[in-house]
């Protein structure tokens, strides 16, 4: 995958981040340094070996929720920059 300036700026509005061009160029160049270092990865023998299924063997430990200290509407709204009567109000995600 060639990194361009079409990638980078879909990459920055998917984001909602904003680059000049020299921070384009910067992270053009970045992004293909490790697009590169991955692309080693191929040249790897992996014959024989197995595929990881975990990274370790630890098993999940489960226990039964409790319910603690709620807060109420009021307070979980507190912060928000946008509400809707009792909503968080965000911007459209999906079309």
């Amino acid at each position: 995958m060639k990194i361009n300036h079409n990638v980078i700026s879909k990459l920055a509005r998917l984001s909602k981040l904003k680059f000049n061009e020299d921070e384009m160029k910067l992270i053009s160049n970045d992004l293909s340094k490790m697009l590169e270092f991955i692309n080693q990865l191929q040249d790897l023998d992996t014959e024989g070996i197995d595929p990881l299924i975990h990274v370790n063997e630890e098993i999940n430990n489960w226990r039964e929720d409790q319910v603690q200290g709620m807060i109420s509407q009021e307070e979980a709204l507190s912060n928000s920059p946008v509400k809707d009567g009792t909503y968080f109000k965000l911007p459209k995600v999906l079309e």
